[in-house]
């Protein structure tokens, strides 16, 4: 049997981890002055896939 193929643009967004699947957040590329700083701080910081998407993610990566 061949190998099943992981989805590249999957495996260059998501990192999957023992605590969950991490992702990062949009918004931050560009258009940046109007945006608050707390706002710019927050949206660095990366946050974790839903539980709803976690299968899909899983489908896409088979060997991550």
């Amino acid at each position: 049997m061949p190998k099943i193929k992981s989805n590249r643009g999957a495996a260059k967004r998501f990192k999957i981890t023992a605590g969950g699947i991490k992702r990062k957040q949009s918004h931050m590329r560009h258009i940046l002055t109007k945006k608050s700083s707390k706002r710019k701080r927050q949206l660095g910081s990366p946050s974790y896939v839903h539980e709803h998407d976690v299968a899909s993610i899983h489908r896409m990566l088979p060997y991550a």
